[in-house]
């Protein structure tokens, strides 16, 4: 509670010294820090070596820019045995579909000489001998016809299994190519080369400069008077007698519950030439004369 009334102090002192043209008697004030509304701490989603750091803090990239590169020796080398397994499996189940091609034919054919030899030995013109071994070779044909439905199952399933193995030891590879999620800028770099990664751990902090605003806090008594799209002025504290434009773009629905204060989001529209992140800053929030 103390940090946020000497923040106070300070504005109410900046005033005082001409900090702003304009009367302070409408504004309402609030003091906080210069954020990014989109900011993603960069990070690697599989453990392994960090070979390449492409870009720096400071940089501006797009989205789909790479970024960095991990060690891919390993996950190449992994990547290439399930594409030839993947291969094999298919070669295998082509196989085994011809076998079944064949033991359809045989089993046909073994029908029409059971069928063929019952008709002669009725007319006594085979022996019974013969009918039997026609009979036989019918259900040596109808076994085979089973075995191969069950090694096309089977050799369906190893391809299923083959080509999942595939694809994820590809998304593996992928994944050593870190990209940018979106255009922005890099703010922090947190990793050299030749570090371990592991998932989670930060590489880089990017923002999206689309939008940037100041997380003010603003005292709860000043509530009725605010809203969405008010115009506010801001004043960074390495530029104190310099005002920048400011619209409030959201406000805060939840009270710190030992300041009593609250959050109000005031995008900045012109920021100085040089800024940082976590800049302190204080913003006058233009009030509307009809507001009490």
């Amino acid at each position: 509670m103390m940090k946020h009334f000497r923040t106070s102090l300070f504005a109410l002192a900046l005033i005082a010294g001409g900090a702003g043209a304009q009367s302070p008697s409408r504004d309402v004030l609030g003091t906080g820090t210069l954020e990014a509304r989109v900011k993603t701490q960069v990070s690697a989603r599989i453990q392994e070596r960090l070979a390449e750091v492409l870009v720096d803090q400071g940089d501006t990239v797009k989205k789909g820019q790479l970024l960095a590169k991990l060690d891919d020796a390993d996950l190449k080398q992994q990547a290439a045995i399930a594409e030839a397994w993947f291969s094999a499996a298919q070669q295998t189940a082509q196989r085994v579909e011809a076998d079944l091609a064949r033991s359809q034919a045989v089993l046909e054919q073994a029908r029409k000489d059971a069928k063929r030899l019952a008709g002669l030995l009725a007319s006594n013109a085979v022996s019974q001998t013969d009918s039997d071994k026609a009979a036989e070779a019918l259900q040596v044909a109808e076994a085979d016809l089973k075995r191969s439905n069950a090694a096309i199952a089977e050799a369906q399933g190893q391809v299923l299994v083959a080509e999942k193995t595939m694809l994820h030891r590809k998304e593996q590879l992928a994944f050593t190519q870190i990209t940018a999620p979106y255009d922005g800028l890099i703010i922090r770099r947190d990793r050299e080369p030749g570090e371990m990664l592991v998932p989670g751990a930060t590489l880089m902090e990017l923002i999206s400069l689309d939008e940037l605003w100041i997380r003010a806090w603003v005292d709860e008594t000043e509530m009725p008077r605010l809203a969405k799209g008010q115009k506010a002025r801001v004043v960074f504290r390495s530029e104190p007698q310099k005002n920048y434009p400011g619209v409030v773009s959201r406000l805060g629905r939840e009270m710190d519950r030992e300041t009593r204060e609250f959050l109000v989001d005031v995008r900045v529209e012109q920021l100085p030439v040089n800024w940082a992140v976590g800049q302190r800053a204080e913003v006058y929030i233009q009030i509307d004369p009809a507001k009490p």
